[in-house]
């Protein structure tokens, strides 16, 4: 589906009961050739590629276009609905949700967006915070790490507004020989051990902490962001500055936060050697 389709089939939306949608997709599974059933199936559930690209539209290079990036989460959303199992107990919605968003990435590394030169000055830049950080004891600002590399801050931003952190459920970790997906490690919030929920408790008040010492411009763009769940466009209005500047924004917050939950977890670790 292009996204002219896309956005016609979400203006044009007649949305489904539960037992409708129920019935269209006994349908499907009856013969998942049918490419018709299969196409109502995707205008039922194409809101669920808006969400997703409004989420991680912020962490995605601004050489991609919105419409392009909608694309992608189409891909997925059709794989989704093609590969969907019912019997093995995952709701749709979240297994589309990870499809999606798995698409949009994919297809985003697979393109050689970035020259060797801007992702050497992202990483100069990273260390660079970090090197400042430790000898001021707090995160830099845009304009120190500006003043040490002899340049201007909206160089830095633009830089960093280039920086995609985006990282796929479906990447690796382990061994080479004994490595899975992301995904397939996720554990079960409802079998956790008093340990694990304990550790979670922990790890949400730093992160509330952490929020607390950013510039409240900062603060607000995050909760608007990841609690309200607005758009960058939405976030500009409300602040009154362009989407581009908000991108840059939101890489800026992001930055100031590992640096301060690096801080703090090398700090706990210090104490408990001692």
């Amino acid at each position: 589906m292009s996204y002219e389709v896309v956005e016609d089939s979400y203006k044009k939306i007649v949305r489904l009961s539960d037992n409708e949608l129920a019935q269209l997709w006994e349908t499907y599974f009856a013969d998942r050739s049918n490419k018709a059933i299969r196409d109502k199936l995707i205008v039922q559930y194409i809101y669920l590629t808006r969400y997703v690209v409004g989420r991680i539209k912020v962490n995605i290079p601004q050489s991609f276009s919105y419409e392009d990036v909608v694309s992608y989460g189409v891909e997925g959303l059709i794989d989704a609905i093609e590969r969907y199992a019912p019997n093995k107990g995952a709701k749709f919605e979240t297994y589309a949700l990870v499809r999606i968003k798995g698409s949009i990435i994919d297809k985003v590394r697979s393109q050689d967006f970035l020259p060797r030169s801007v992702r050497r000055k992202i990483k100069q830049i990273h260390a660079v915070t970090e090197k400042l950080r430790q000898q001021l004891g707090r995160t830099p600002t845009t304009a120190e790490i500006a003043e040490f590399f002899d340049t201007e801050p909206d160089k830095i931003e633009k830089i960093l507004a280039q920086d995609v952190n985006i990282g796929s459920i479906y990447d690796k970790k382990g061994t080479a020989e004994d490595s899975v997906e992301i995904i397939d490690s996720i554990a079960d919030e409802k079998n956790q051990t008093p340990d694990e929920l304990m550790e979670k408790k922990d790890s949400k008040n730093e992160l509330e902490n952490a929020l607390k010492r950013l510039p409240e411009r900062e603060k607000m763009l995050l909760v608007l962001y990841y609690q309200q769940n607005m758009t960058l466009k939405e976030i500009g209005e409300i602040i009154n500055v362009s989407e581009s500047r908000v991108c840059q924004l939101h890489s800026q917050a992001i930055m100031k936060l590992r640096n301060i939950l690096s801080s703090k977890r090398t700090e706990r670790l210090s104490k408990s050697i001692v």
